[in-house]
């Protein structure tokens, strides 16, 4: 590591230790209750603040196609945190589109309206951007003492080189003195299983003094969350399946021949079959028939 490098990564430990020690600052939202009766909330860093999300955008469990293992793993393992018990963090990680970010937002609709039903206690959904990792310790403050039970959400989760926010996740996560309090769970959504780039772990090997901490110390994140759950691309019947629920979903009147062809000519123009590509299909064919969904 040369002299610039070394100074840069000086100046980025020095920028995080001051926006943590700034979010913790006493009095800063004092008096102001955590929550309200909103179902999600978004994490505001800067401000200290839990915003509430009157509608969260999110489809029907029983719509998610081709990811039944994963989905539940991660539905057992929620019912479980919502009745108080035993559960992970969970790191869904893979191929883009299929369905990551959407099956944590399902589940977490699927488990509320069930709620009075299953005994489940109140699940709140938290988002935060990954730019806020800093001061989760002051959101872990904020809701450690609500009636409530927590799954904290962070979508796309990933680090490049030199940044260092990670750390602050690795603590909450397992081994900090005050650690993650009991009524909270994260959950995070990453294209990487080890949550950082090949080349960033490769130039570590290659310029460290010590070349297996400097890696282990970054790739070792991925190890603090208990369930590693991966999503793969999809082949095309899975694909067909997508697109026969969506349509079916959204009352579309169209034949099984007709979607059949319009589908494997969508997937071949984007060089991709996934949820995203399917729904993104079925959002054109709504247009075309004159409907809204």
């Amino acid at each position: 590591m040369n002299s610039k490098e070394y100074l840069a990564e000086i100046a980025a430990s020095l920028s995080e230790i001051a926006r943590s020690l700034n979010a913790l600052a006493p009095g800063r939202n004092e008096g102001q209750p955590a929550l309200g009766d909103a179902d999600a909330y978004h994490w505001d860093g800067d401000a200290g603040v839990l915003m509430a999300v009157p509608r969260v955008s999110r489809v029907p469990l029983a719509m998610l196609k081709g990811i039944d293992s994963v989905q539940d793993i991660l539905l057992r393992n929620t019912e479980q945190f919502a009745r108080g018990h035993g559960a992970n963090n969970a790191l869904l990680w893979g191929a883009r589109g299929m369905g990551k970010s959407s099956l944590v937002k399902a589940i977490h609709g699927d488990i509320n309206q069930r709620r009075a039903e299953e005994g489940f206690e109140r699940l709140v959904l938290i988002e935060i951007a990954r730019e806020d990792l800093e001061t989760l310790p002051a959101l872990m403050r904020r809701i450690a003492g609500e009636a409530a039970r927590f799954a904290v959400f962070c979508d796309d989760l990933s680090f490049d080189s030199g940044e260092t926010s990670y750390k602050s996740l690795k603590t909450i996560l397992d081994g900090g003195l005050e650690g993650r309090p009991e009524n909270v769970l994260f959950y995070a959504t990453s294209n990487r299983r080890h949550l950082m780039p090949r080349d960033m772990i490769e130039n570590e090997r290659s310029t460290a003094i010590n070349p297996g901490e400097a890696v282990e110390e970054k790739v070792s994140l991925s190890d603090r969350f208990g369930l590693w759950l991966g999503f793969h691309n999809c082949d095309q019947p899975t694909f067909l399946t997508m697109v026969r629920a969506y349509a079916d979903h959204y009352g579309l009147d169209i034949d099984d021949e007709t979607l059949r062809a319009r589908a494997i000519e969508w997937s071949a123009t984007r060089g991709a079959r996934s949820g995203r590509v399917a729904i993104q299909l079925v959002r054109t064919l709504a247009g075309e028939l004159g409907k809204a969904i």
